[in-house]
């Protein structure tokens, strides 16, 4: 085995490669040819795309899967906390020595390919659940779709989530580019479900290879009380449902095309009752999407970190409102929409702590307040040379009744996380 512990395996891969991002499917389908030979899988798959809603997505179906009593596979990224949380069997991350032992067969198998970070991850996962005999590998999409190193598997449902512009250097500057390459990910005669009206790119591709494609409010339906809700399609009516454990109104969207997804699931494998979808809808659980960590000074996490993810913050703060004041901690990537982010949020943010993100991608605090302080008061920004020191700030200048939001990229999150830790 060429390392014999998981950081030693994953300091490698980020340097293996010419660049962190490469799309296309040629590499990893040489690799994995070596390696079993077949991109269709002996477990039922559902791939899941977007630009928003696919980690809640992700996390919503598994938990109803899982109390059904099936073995789920889950593959997401980024992680926050630990690499191992990409790869989950039934909701816990795999251990160090099966992820080593799957890097150490994809390494023996791959030659001189050499391969991305995430194509790496994308191997071991479904290696992994192969070796675990799961029963269904729900995948996560990282870009886009059509070239995502995840698309090398055939899916069976497609679940393609709200989409917005996001990654426009790689993906496309209009929703319809966008919609086109996460369209990729629809296999041919298969079913995709769409939790929003989606982008006449996606109708057209589904269209073009027979698949039946259920969008949200036309193929199946939604009825909203003040405790409950109802969810129905042609043949299946789910009544008197439990609202989902995740923040948001529209995590009711979300679980809404998770539910038809599951009723395309092969009945004669699968039975999914009431009582299981009750259950999963109230135990989900996602780090990082509108966490609340109560306090005299509310602590809020959310990875948010494009336009429709601000929009969907802005509701979710109104919801919620604050005794006192709200302030914001946020470190962005350099290739994020942080203008439109800042004047989405203007109104909902009292005070600013902008900290500088590390890493070739990471904005400096001085461009990311330069951004925000287009559509806010410049006296209600602070820069920060890291979200330590943000941090520090922003919870010393609270007092009861504030709360603190901290968001705009997983990393900003992953570091509000670590500190609070500490202090434990």
């Amino acid at each position: 085995m060429r390392f014999k512990t998981l950081p030693e395996w994953l300091n490698w891969q980020e340097t293996l490669h010419f660049t962190e991002v490469d799309p296309g499917l040629d590499r990893i389908s040489r690799v994995w040819e070596c390696l079993a030979g077949s991109s269709t899988l002996p477990f039922t798959v559902v791939t899941v795309a977007g630009t928003n809603g696919k980690g809640s997505s992700v996390a919503l179906l598994e938990s109803i899967l899982r109390h059904a009593g099936y073995k789920i596979g889950t593959y997401t990224s980024p992680h926050i906390l630990s690499y191992n949380e990409r790869i989950c069997i039934n909701a816990k991350p795999v251990s160090d020595k099966d992820i080593c032992d799957a890097f150490n067969d994809i390494d023996l198998a791959r030659g001189d390919v050499s391969l991305t970070y995430f194509e790496f991850a994308t191997l071991a996962a479904i290696r992994i659940f192969e070796q675990q005999e799961v029963d269904i590998a729900i995948l996560e999409v990282g870009m886009g779709g059509r070239l995502d190193a995840v698309n090398l598997f055939d899916t069976d449902i497609a679940l393609i989530t709200p989409i917005s512009l996001d990654h426009i250097n790689w993906l496309g500057d209009t929703r319809e580019k966008i919609g086109f390459e996460k369209a990729g990910i629809i296999t041919q005669k298969n079913p995709v479900v769409c939790s929003e009206s989606p982008p006449k790119s996606v109708l057209q591709h589904a269209s073009a290879l027979g698949s039946d494609l259920y969008q949200t409010a036309k193929d199946f339906q939604i009825k909203q009380r003040e405790k409950e809700w109802d969810w129905s399609n042609d043949n299946v009516k789910r009544l008197n449902l439990p609202y989902p454990a995740l923040e948001g109104q529209y995590q009711l969207q979300n679980s809404a095309a998770v539910l038809q997804v599951i009723s395309l699931l092969d009945p004669q494998k699968y039975s999914v009752s009431d009582h299981a979808i009750r259950q999963g809808l109230k135990h989900v659980e996602l780090a990082g999407r509108f966490q609340r960590i109560l306090g005299d000074v509310e602590l809020i996490l959310d990875v948010t970190h494009n336009l429709q993810g601000a929009k969907n913050l802005v509701a979710l703060l109104a919801e919620i409102p604050a005794q006192g004041r709200t302030f914001a901690i946020v470190a962005m990537l350099n290739d994020k929409d942080a203008s439109g982010v800042g004047a989405t949020l203007s109104k909902s943010i009292d005070k600013w702590f902008v900290a500088s993100l590390d890493g070739d991608r990471g904005m400096s605090s001085i461009d990311l307040a330069e951004h925000i302080s287009t559509s806010v008061d410049v006296d209600s920004i602070i820069k920060f040379d890291d979200i330590a020191s943000a941090y520090e700030q922003a919870m010393s200048d609270a007092v009861t009744g504030d709360r603190v939001l901290v968001f705009g990229s997983f990393h900003t999150v992953e570091a509000a996380i670590r500190i609070q830790n500490k202090g434990k």
